[in-house]
């Protein structure tokens, strides 16, 4: 029997905003100090009225317009109630029939749902002590939820879905979205049939904090849960937590359905018509979207650039800005636009990441000016230079920029590939190696690269060896 695995995803992001979701405190749960960015309505001192942050339902909204979703033209604030110390109201402020976003698609995954809620308090637990501290600086946090339709059925798959949201929160400024400090937050629902059953029971596996741990949760499941049917045993719907130590999900507790949470209108706070707040009108939202990753890599291929350069671009906006402004004046020339992509996505990058203190997302800037890259490029495209010294000259660059050209001449870099130097030089090594040009001419075409090893040699790396070795054939063709 061949199952199928089928999995949905719930994805969390905290939102950029200065104050909270219902009122004015900091939006910094990561502050130095616990427990400093609250206030009486984030604490839910009775008497205490929540008013919507705008800039957090905006947020939202130019996420659904992005992924093509339909934005809602009523959508209200519920109650979801249950407690919990990192509650303070003892209920969270979440959307539960009206969302303000419905449908979509990323990555060829339908979406649900996207809605707005708040974030809870951060518990931090003690071991050794036995206590469990409460910082409520996160407390109030807007908090987007995404939630996709149960269409995904591979662990590489969800992996490549969450890492594009990422990317997308980040282009649209929406939310860092950086896992390590918990800004995104993923769960994910799995279940296993046969092909062309109904689907089979749910378990939702929380407490997953990287996209690698993600995908090794959901492999994990598909076999656990495999082992079960196989053995003829159910599997129980519950929510399970992610090991990241021991490899493996764990059972926490029986997962509750919506009923559970008795989910009703929040009486304090008002609901919105947004088809009359003009700020949120498709068209005013749609001329504040940049151009989106899918987008970026489409052109940069079109364009000529190969695709997992144009996905390196696309996923480091600032490699992809410095690409573009060199390229500007040449967006035709497509050996040059090829030529400098290649020299971005591979010798920059790499003379990037070894440079000491720079990031390894390339949010720096960039040392080298846009036109001393541009002639840089020039001189390999017009063969002028050796991808020896192109590769030298580019780590001088970035710590010294410089016009590549005006050094290439001083040092005598530049290759006179028609010139009487270079034939008198060629003249000059076959002179010298009868015994290896008789063994060419014979047939033992290994015996050109030695040739073409002096040559190199005489210029000091100075020369495109391709052209060489056809300068030397040439030559050497004339004289059989």
């Amino acid at each position: 029997m061949v199952l199928i695995p089928t999995i949905g995803l719930e994805i969390h992001a905290e939102l950029k905003t200065r104050s909270k979701m219902f009122c004015s405190s900091k939006n910094d749960p990561f502050a130095a100090a616990p427990n400093i960015n609250i206030c009486p309505v984030c604490m839910a001192h009775p008497g205490t009225l929540p008013v919507i942050n705008k800039e957090a339902v905006r947020h939202v909204l130019r996420v659904g317009i992005a992924v093509g979703g339909t934005l809602a033209d009523y959508t209200e604030f519920d109650r979801k109630n249950y407690f919990y110390p990192d509650l303070p109201k003892g209920y969270q402020l979440s959307q539960f029939e009206f969302p303000l976003v419905s449908r979509g698609v990323l990555r060829d995954v339908v979406l649900t749902r996207i809605h707005l809620e708040e974030d809870t308090a951060a518990s931090t637990h003690d071991d050794v002590g036995g206590d469990t501290r409460i910082d409520y600086n996160r407390a109030g946090v807007p908090l987007m939820e995404l939630v996709t339709e149960p269409v995904i059925h591979s662990a590489k798959q969800a992996g490549d879905f969450g890492r594009e949201l990422q990317l997308l929160l980040r282009y649209l400024e929406a939310s860092d979205a950086d896992m390590e400090k918990g800004h995104m937050r993923l769960e994910a629902n799995i279940s296993l049939a046969p092909e062309g059953a109904p689907l089979g029971t749910k378990v939702e596996v929380k407490n997953i904090a990287s996209f690698r741990a993600m995908e090794r949760a959901i492999e994990y499941e598909i076999q656990r849960q495999t082992a079960l049917i196989e053995a003829g045993k159910a599997v129980v719907q519950e929510t399970r937590g992610w090991d990241d130590a021991k490899q493996a999900t764990f059972s926490q507790r029986i997962k509750e359905g919506s009923a559970d949470y008795r989910y009703f209108p929040d009486p304090d706070l008002p609901s919105l018509k947004l088809s009359e707040i003009e700020d949120f009108s498709i068209d005013t939202l749609k001329k504040t979207l940049p151009e989106l990753p899918a987008a970026r890599r489409q052109r940069y291929i079109v364009a000529g650039v190969k695709e997992a350069d144009a996905i390196q671009f696309a996923s480091y906006p600032q490699l992809g800005a410095f690409f573009d402004t060199v390229v500007a004046q040449k967006i035709g020339n497509q050996l040059f636009v090829q030529t400098t992509a290649n020299y971005i996505a591979n010798d920059l990058v790499s003379e990037l990441r070894g440079m000491g203190g720079r990031d390894t997302d390339f949010k720096s800037e960039i040392s080298i000016s846009a036109a001393n890259f541009s002639s840089l490029m020039m001189l390999v495209v017009d063969g002028k230079i050796s991808s020896r010294s192109t590769k030298d000259l580019l780590a001088e660059m970035l710590t010294s920029d410089f016009d590549p050209v005006i050094q290439a001449t001083e040092r005598g870099l530049i290759i006179d590939s028609s010139g009487t130097s270079l034939e008198t030089m060629i003249d000059t090594i076959i002179a010298e190696n009868p015994t290896v040009v008789a063994d060419y001419k014979a047939g033992k075409e290994a015996a050109i690269q030695f040739l073409v090893g002096q040559g190199m040699k005489r210029l000091k790396g100075a020369a495109n060896p391709t052209q060489l070795k056809e300068a030397l054939v040439e030559k050497m063709a004339k004289s059989l």
